[in-house]
């Protein structure tokens, strides 16, 4: 399988059968549960507590300890997430106090719009160092293995000025560790926040620097080869992020250079785009020829059908990442209308950012799954399942350029996975093996991920590593960051 992340700044699951046997729950006679369970209070006033005392009790474990992690604070004083943020924000804002987030969930999607959502998570971003995102890139690459990716696109276009230029490098060597076939986007921001951009400061680039460090990474690392385990994407962030320039730019230098284009298009920012420069995003792109087939864009949740029309006819593709749809609460991505419009289709985890898990086989049951939630309301039918399993196999290839990769074949890479159906959780369901990923859902890691003829996951251990010693030396990586 091909997998799309997308800003990796800090790190699917996938059986149509009949579930066989029912048993009864235990629960209060003829009651429902929730009556005997205690309300949990969510306010401060909800407690019944003088808040002078609340605010002391949080003060003082503060005072001991220092930067404090939100669930230390919770399990400490025995209190909802929600009673403790609000004595929280209001230390914070008179400047007593700091906390650590660390992996904690008041970062909720489900309150915000997605510029809001970015707003919030690039200022955690910033403070990322070089060894955070090696790191991170190490974990994110070692779940798509266990779940049987063989080859990884990520976008990477957070550039902290204190983490330095070397963050595609680092990528690369996390990629070269565990066997990966990676296709790195060296992305990047150029529009200060001042004009209209969600990128902090210290995270932008000018376009002469980001074109230089694309035109670098291409020389050393580009190898359009067969079988090739390095490529370099040219990936400016998103055009409501950049100067018009930088896509100008991007598009010369891929193009001298034979390299592919992407960017983020139709995720909440057409209206910016419209109102800034007189067009939505798909009609700006196509002006300045970021389209075409050695393009493709990332999510396009929100375009209309005459725009899916527009990039179809450039043969430009689309890397749907389904599972970003569940936190955003925003559409679900018309993926029937652009398998029946001709557009190539791709599928991708997205990063961490907005999804928690870098499991393609996951991301295979999600986008099938989402698609028949709302297909009573489609003008299209879903499409049937082995055309998912396509989307995250040779549908990926395509969007790469790849013609050596994405099906099994003589002549093509040996890229593959296995999976032992001699097991309970596959009953019923191998008659249909093209079906098993999207319709059903793989529950567990592969017995065994083969990458370019060399196996480098089986039987739950990756080949010559030591597991727990990358996932302690990420979890330090992650503790040495103050956020």
């Amino acid at each position: 399988m091909i997998g799309m992340l997308s800003a990796t700044a800090a790190a699917g699951r996938d059986a149509d059968a009949s579930a066989f046997g029912s048993g009864a729950s235990a629960s209060p006679a003829d009651g429902d549960v929730t009556a005997v369970l205690p309300r949990q209070p969510r306010t401060v006033r909800d407690t019944g507590l003088d808040p002078r005392l609340v605010t002391g009790l949080v003060l003082k474990i503060l005072h001991a300890g220092g930067k404090t992690p939100l669930s230390r604070l919770t399990g400490r004083l025995r209190l909802s997430v929600s009673v403790v943020r609000e004595v929280l924000q209001g230390l914070v804002a008179g400047q007593q106090a700091e906390v650590a987030y660390s992996g904690e969930t008041d970062l909720d999607w489900t309150k915000l719009s997605v510029i809001e959502w970015l707003d919030r998570i690039y200022p955690v971003f910033s403070r990322l160092t070089e060894d955070c995102f090696y790191h991170s890139s190490v974990t994110a690459m070692a779940e798509l293995i266990k779940h049987g990716c063989t080859t990884a696109f990520d976008h990477q276009y957070n550039f902290p000025r204190h983490a330095g230029k070397r963050l595609i490098d680092r990528q690369f060597e996390a990629a070269d560790l565990l066997g990966m076939r990676f296709h790195a986007g060296r992305g990047g921001n150029s529009l200060p926040k001042s004009q209209g951009s969600t990128i902090p400061d210290e995270m932008l680039e000018t376009t002469d620097e980001f074109i230089s460090d694309c035109a670098r990474l291409i020389d050393i690392y580009h190898d359009t080869n067969p079988f090739s385990m390095r490529q370099v994407v040219v990936a400016p962030c998103q055009p409501v992020n950049s100067y018009r320039e930088t896509f100008v730019e991007s598009v010369r230098l891929a193009r001298d250079k034979g390299a592919f284009l992407h960017t983020h298009v139709g995720e909440g920012e057409s209206d910016v785009i419209k109102a800034r420069h007189g067009l939505r995003t798909v009609d700006y792109l196509e002006e300045i020829g970021f389209a075409g087939p050695d393009v493709f864009y990332a999510h396009c949740w929100e375009l209309t059908h005459d725009e899916l029309r527009t990039i179809a006819a450039s043969g430009t593709g689309v890397s749907h990442c389904p599972e970003p749809v569940y936190l955003v609460g925003a559409e679900v991505t018309d993926i029937p209308a652009m398998a029946a419009l001709g557009l190539r289709i791709g599928l991708g985890c997205d990063g961490a950012a907005s999804n928690d898990n870098s499991n393609l086989m996951h991301c295979l049951h999600s986008a099938y799954m989402l698609q028949c939630l709302v297909s009573s309301s489609r003008k299209h039918p879903v499409p049937s399942p082995v055309d998912f399993l396509r989307y995250g196999t040779s549908g990926g290839a395509s969007l790469l350029g790849r013609k050596d990769i994405g099906r099994l074949a003589p002549g093509m890479a040996a890229d593959l996975f296995a999976i032992d159906t001699r097991r309970m959780d596959y009953v019923g369901t191998r008659h249909d093996p093209l079906s098993l990923i999207p319709r059903v859902g793989i529950g567990s890691t592969t017995d065994m991920t083969m990458i370019n003829g060399k196996i480098v996951w089986k039987k739950g251990e990756f080949i010559g590593l030591d597991e727990a010693k990358l996932a302690a030396d990420a979890e330090a990586a992650l503790a040495a960051i103050e956020f």
